[in-house]
């Protein structure tokens, strides 16, 4: 087995999806706590380790790799069973486009460094997190709903029979969507996918509020 190590903080949407992805492979990992609302991943320590000073970064036997999507393919590739990506390329495709649509189209809309550049006003960032998840969700619910027509797999999961990386992605960002107040309800797509998944072992493991850094 690899030697891994990760760097990680429990409310992190990025690192949580990581956290899932590892679990489902069966792979584990030494954490290393990287406490962004002390902004510890700021600093020039950290930075050496990813030059964004984004979690995660996941170190394997001494080698560093960051941005958890590129994380996540480069697990499917070196244990690629159980698999997070389809076999058919047209498959594969239409999982990794509902990857992107939270990963590029709503989580880094919610980053903190984003939210400074707003301001302090929590009121004016409350708006901006619930237009731009809600925004994203709604796409997301639009396109899974498509994939599901078009061809004839219908769930339980986000992309069809199984787990895939679709439902790695979209899983904390729920997390996230219910700690802003987001109304889920429109959205049936998304919450088929949030009862299928909520109990597996690895998913729960994986849990925000289960992480040894996680604050009450």
């Amino acid at each position: 087995m690899p030697n891994l190590t990760l760097y990680t903080y429990w409310r992190s949407s990025a690192s949580h999806r990581v956290r899932i992805a590892l679990g489902y492979k069966g792979l584990t990992y030494d954490p290393v706590y990287v406490n962004l609302l002390e902004g510890e991943q700021r600093k020039d320590e950290y930075k050496q380790t990813n030059p964004m000073g984004h979690l995660p970064c996941l170190v394997i036997d001494g080698v560093k790799y960051v941005e958890s999507t590129a994380i996540i393919e480069l697990l499917e590739e070196l244990y690629p069973e159980p698999a997070l990506l389809p076999k058919k390329p047209e498959d594969r495709a239409r999982v990794r486009a509902l990857v992107q649509i939270v990963n590029s189209g709503i989580q880094p809309l919610q980053n903190l460094v984003v939210l400074d550049r707003i301001g302090e006003d929590k009121e004016k960032r409350l708006d901006w997190l619930r237009h731009f998840i809600t925004r994203g969700l709604t796409a997301w619910e639009a396109l899974a709903s498509r994939y599901a027509e078009e061809t004839g797999q219908k769930g339980p999961f986000a992309y069809g029979a199984t787990f895939t990386a679709a439902d790695a992605v979209l899983i904390p960002q729920l997390y996230t969507a219910r700690r802003f107040g987001i109304d889920l309800s429109p959205y049936p797509t998304i919450l088929r996918m949030d009862e299928a998944t909520k109990d597996l072992p690895f998913v729960k493991a994986a849990y925000p509020d289960a992480q040894p850094d996680a604050k009450p």
